[in-house]
């Protein structure tokens, strides 16, 4: 097991985050959350970033476990870790993900925004992967 590939496909996460939450969706994303720069500064971060950078781990684990079904050199490229990482978004995330959100009456741009947010970085995890074994 490549532990240092699933380390470095942890912190995708955070890098993605980093512009998908920043730049990108930041105004969508907090309208759509109801999060204000007030309340985001109130957050215990060092506590957010460990759970989450734990989590990422777990991720990339399952991750690194999915993409690798086949010993087969042709199987092995970027491209088919990165398909599926975006069946596993698509088949695990957005079902559990939106279900959530229908329940808390969220709308239908959060569910996309965050969604979107693991297609991305499944997508690219999956790829490093599948190539980094």
């Amino acid at each position: 097991m490549n532990w240092i590939a699933i380390v470095v496909s942890a912190l995708v996460a955070f890098v993605i985050g980093s512009v998908w939450y920043g730049p990108l969706f930041k105004n969508q994303w907090m309208a759509a959350t109801g999060m204000t720069e007030e309340k985001a500064h109130k957050s215990n971060m060092k506590m957010v970033f460990g759970l989450s950078f734990v989590f990422s781990v777990l991720i990339s684990f399952f991750l690194y476990n999915f993409v690798w079904h086949n010993d087969s050199p042709e199987f092995h490229t970027f491209q088919h870790g990165a398909f599926h990482g975006a069946f596993l978004a698509i088949a695990i995330v957005l079902p559990t993900l939106g279900t959530n959100a229908l329940y808390e009456q969220k709308s239908w741009s959060y569910i996309l925004i965050n969604v979107g947010y693991w297609l991305v970085t499944f997508v690219i995890m999956g790829g490093i992967l599948n190539i980094w074994r």
